[in-house]
């Protein structure tokens, strides 16, 4: 399944919900910690494409399907298409930044992520295993702040 998302920073709320609303068929339930990790992930390489490509993407889902709690090895992948071809930089961010981490959580969160060039453009995804332990926070499972990447964060352009 997938949403056109065009380049508008409105589009990232509208991505979180449209993900939300496709959760419920797959069996993840709203209160489900692998939920608020998804949706999180989803704003996160949402924001990256619309703010830092300023161009139209496409945001896909796989989801596992309702008899997915049969199969202990089910993945949920989340990527964003867009029509940039530069693969995402490294980026430094002070403390006090207000954004520049968003590859960082997900580095973080996802129990694997990447990037590769699709057509004119790349696709960045990451991948949750639904069997995975339960996420920490993001501030926990970084390190608190981030801090295990010291002022390193990335940004995907």
């Amino acid at each position: 399944m997938q949403l056109e998302i065009r380049p508008d920073p409105a589009e990232v709320g509208r991505a979180r919900r449209w993900a939300r609303s496709r959760l419920a068929g797959s069996g993840i339930t709203a209160d489900e910690p692998l939920a608020e990790t998804l949706i999180l992930l989803v704003s996160e390489l949402v924001t990256n494409a619309v703010v830092h490509t300023g161009r139209p993407a496409v945001l896909r889902l796989c989801l596992p399907g309702p008899a997915a709690e049969e199969c202990p090895s089910a993945t949920v992948r989340v990527e964003v298409a867009d029509r940039s071809s530069r693969a995402p930089v490294p980026r430094c961010a002070d403390d006090d930044a207000t954004g520049g981490r968003g590859l960082a959580l997900v580095d973080c969160l996802a129990d694997r992520w990447g990037w590769s060039p699709e057509g004119a453009g790349k696709s960045i995804w990451c991948e949750l295993d639904r069997c995975s332990q339960p996420r920490q926070s993001a501030a926990l499972a970084c390190g608190g702040g981030l801090s295990a990447y010291g002022d390193l964060a990335f940004e995907a352009v």
